[in-house]
């Protein structure tokens, strides 16, 4: 098969600012040992691409970079094995569509991957489908089933649940057969998750920082729940001390994200998030010991170097989320800042995805 000596990418020459990210064509080496070269056709966003180009990101690569964790696509090329390895990994080769995983460098029209990162897609799954699944229903099987240890007695409190990581959440916890409690920042958000995912609009919250206690305490009523046993939470600020105070005994509080810090212009509003910031929540652990709760904190590109983990997880997923990703809007490569963009406004549903076929 032919494989083209350039490819285009989105890269930043640092972080700080969206306004630095530039649409170049650079060239591409051949797939090294234990690599496969794919023809990119779709790629996931997430808010920690938007994070990294404003510098606000613990994982965020020194230098210049390319952003995006995942991508969907078609292999092009198989490098030879890596050392101590007689072959590449069963089922991949020439011609294989596939979903992966990258630590950076996912908003490009093509990549030379880890083939341990790389998933045969699903037969009735399209690639932009494709490219809206691993970061998301990852995410929420590590925070659930591997971290929280969720099972179907437990009631779990789910923020952002109208987004990718949040339906994903839902599915999961409806196949283990636990009860939930959702969250959204927009009541145009409802209706949407209602039809989707079936919940009870009772157990669905409109979020509001001055009396999300009262709001939270009216849900567990109606669930007949005298608290949550797992809050998961991508948000944090003023929503994380008045659900971790309701946690019941043996409560577990997963937290993967900030969305609170986001800034909505192109660069950092640091007067705004300093302030934020100062009054983030701090712990005592001896009182937390007193009053038998955790919290569980984690980032999943930590991943990246537990391979064997991610392996276990998307077996998993095979059972647990059996419904194709909900892809909430699609934009065209070159539009990628305008994604990022929308992003940041936080109206998305489900998943937006960047299509490099789609030229709607």
């Amino acid at each position: 098969m032919y494989m083209p000596e350039s490819r285009r990418a989105w890269r930043i020459d640092r972080a700080g600012s969206l306004g630095r990210l530039r649409c170049v064509s650079e060239p591409i080496a051949p797939p090294g040992p234990g690599e496969a070269r794919v023809a990119v056709k779709a790629t996931g966003l997430n808010f920690a691409d938007v994070f990294a180009c404003l510098g606000l990101y613990s994982a965020t690569p020194k230098g210049g970079f390319v952003p995006g964790l995942e991508f969907a696509g078609v292999i092009e090329a198989m490098g030879p094995p890596a050392a101590g390895e007689a072959t590449l990994a069963s089922g991949l080769r020439t011609g294989t569509r596939v979903v992966g995983l990258t630590r950076f460098g996912g908003h490009a029209t093509a990549l030379n991957a880890d083939v341990r990162f790389l998933r045969p897609l699903r037969d009735a799954w399209s690639f932009e489908v494709g490219a809206a699944f691993p970061v998301q229903a990852l995410t929420a099987w590590y925070g659930l089933v591997h971290l929280a240890r969720v099972d179907r007695s437990d009631v779990v409190l789910v923020h952002s649940a109208a987004g990718g990581v949040g339906l994903n959440a839902l599915q999961i916890l409806h196949a283990l057969g636990s009860r939930a409690i959702a969250t959204v920042g927009d009541p145009a958000k409802v209706p949407f998750l209602r039809e989707r995912t079936g919940l009870d609009p009772r157990c669905i919250i409109v979020r509001d920082r001055a009396r999300f206690g009262a709001q939270l305490d009216a849900a567990l009523e109606r669930a007949g729940a005298a608290g949550p046993d797992v809050v998961f939470d991508a948000i944090a600020g003023p929503y994380f001390r008045p659900a971790y105070r309701r946690l019941r005994p043996e409560g577990r509080y997963v937290i993967y994200g900030a969305a609170d810090y986001m800034t909505h212009g192109a660069r950092p509003n640091y007067l705004r998030l300093l302030p934020r910031y100062l009054r983030r929540p701090r712990l005592d652990p001896v009182q937390m010991i007193a009053e038998n709760r955790s919290v569980l904190a984690f980032n999943l590109i930590w991943l990246w170097d537990a391979v064997e983990r991610l392996a276990a997880g998307y077996d998993a997923l095979e059972g647990l989320v059996t419904t194709p990703p909900f892809v909430g809007r699609t934009f065209t490569f070159d539009a990628l800042p305008q994604a990022m963009r929308w992003l940041q406004g936080g109206e998305s549903v489900g998943k937006v995805v960047v299509s490099i076929t789609n030229k709607k």
